[in-house]
């Protein structure tokens, strides 16, 4: 579509119906997030396997982020997101019939499958059908709705969980997820235009090719640990290990320790238009973003862990806002793909750093949960604040990790750009008036 169309009605519809699968997606994706001390009863099991049944979702999900993109190239984003909703039922429905560990982590997994591609469609489909000038901010409108997905997991799922219980709330959460679906059949479609234009056909060798020149600059491998560094806290907690621990050991019931998980996804939507104000305006201090909340996200664990009494609940919900501010900060790196990913391979670059976040996402919640197993007596399935305060000094781990990822190729990426390999024209303007 040219700069300066008038997007046709139908264009609300089908952005109306991506949004509402995307939506939907977020939900299934951090239901488990409310459900973790329900889980452990429902399958028996100690804090180790929860773990695993978390990161089965996360794996699948972020495993899937390059192939996602190339079967996107092929098939369209219509297929892919009816395809992946679909999926998402299923293993939705699964896990609301099955009380076995081994089919409770086949549902896991079949939801990531299903989720991986929903976003990159959703996004794929807005230049399809609106003007340039109105994309940036239909795809920031996009997410925006996808953490509204969150909210209705920190509150309604939590209360049907309460009320109706576990069969009945995830098939509640599968009925609608197949509604959507439907929805989606009916509305999502790409413009005569575009539809009729051929798809190439993306050869496995190209694809090799596109993802070894995408992690080739040291500026995408920058994106890659600015998102591993800046995800991982809110990730951890959000998705498993957040409620266990309000509800154990600070003394809160289900609905207080949902409204601080729903303090993470506020802050992820208040904070996101200042972050990239500040990247759009002061490109080459976006690590310096990355950094200082890496070092805020230090202190507000450090301020949580280190009294050995549980904390009042403003200290938790600064907790909270603090690691949901790494949320916004995260997508920093997608700039930095953009930035400096050679434009042959954007989209493999665009990928390559979104999985960072995910891959820091399973190595926390993998120590948080055998951190919690080593701690505590044999057969134990809940946890006391002791074990929790070990458990969550792991995640120092990813985070130095991440930090040492940052520095490192941030001094790498400077040099390119000392060589003259940055040719992207803000950058350039930038380093003109800094000389």
């Amino acid at each position: 579509m040219t700069e300066h169309a008038r997007a046709p009605r139908a264009a609300w519809l089908v952005l109306a119906a991506g949004m509402a699968l995307y939506f939907v997606a977020i939900v299934n994706r951090t239901a488990l997030g409310v459900a973790g001390v329900a889980a452990l009863d429902r399958f028996g099991i100690e804090a180790a396997w929860l773990s695993v049944l978390a990161v089965a979702q996360v794996a699948a999900y972020a495993a899937l982020q390059l192939p996602a993109g190339a079967l996107l190239d092929r098939w369209g984003a219509r297929r892919l997101m009816i395809g992946g909703a679909l999926l998402m039922a299923l293993g939705t429905a699964l896990l609301a019939l099955t009380a076995s560990l081994p089919l409770a982590i086949v549902a896991r997994v079949l939801i990531g499958a299903g989720d991986a591609p929903i976003f990159i469609s959703a996004c794929r489909l807005i230049p399809l059908w609106f003007p340039a000038r109105r994309v940036p901010v239909l795809v920031q409108t996009t997410g925006l709705v996808g953490q509204a997905g969150q909210l209705a997991t920190s509150l309604p799922v939590a209360w049907l969980l309460r009320d109706l219980g576990w069969s009945a709330t995830f098939g509640v959460l599968a009925g609608a997820t197949l509604a959507v679906a439907a929805l989606a059949a009916r509305s999502i479609r790409v413009p005569v235009a575009a539809g009729t234009a051929a798809t190439p056909s993306v050869r496995a060798s190209s694809l090799r090719e596109s993802i070894r020149d995408a992690t080739r600059p040291a500026g995408t491998r920058l994106g890659f640990w600015t998102h591993f560094l800046s995800l991982c806290s809110a990730n951890t907690v959000a998705l498993l290990w957040g409620v266990p621990f309000f509800v154990t050991t600070q003394g809160l019931d289900l609905g207080q320790a949902s409204a601080l998980l729903m303090v993470i996804t506020l802050t992820k939507m208040a904070a996101g238009p200042l972050a990239g104000a500040f990247t759009a305006r002061h490109p080459l201090r976006r690590s310096w973003l990355v950094l200082g909340s890496a070092v805020a996200t230090l202190a507000a664990w450090v301020a949580i862990l280190a009294p050995s009494t549980p904390r009042p609940t403003w200290e938790l919900a600064i907790l909270m806002a603090v690691i949901g501010a790494g949320g916004p900060v995260s997508l920093i790196a997608l700039d930095y793909a953009r930035t400096f990913g050679p434009e042959r391979a954007m989209g493999t670059a665009t990928g390559f750093v979104n999985v960072g976040g995910f891959v820091s996402t399973i190595l926390g919640i993998v120590l948080v949960g055998v951190a919690l197993q080593l701690a505590s007596p044999p057969g134990a399935t809940e946890y006391t604040l002791g074990e929790y305060r070990i458990a969550f000094a792991t995640l120092l781990l990813p985070w130095v990790i991440g930090v040492g990822g940052v520095l490192r190729n941030r001094r790498l990426t400077r040099a390119a750009m000392a060589r003259g390999g940055v040719v992207v024209p803000p950058l350039r303007e930038a380093l003109r008036r800094l000389r």
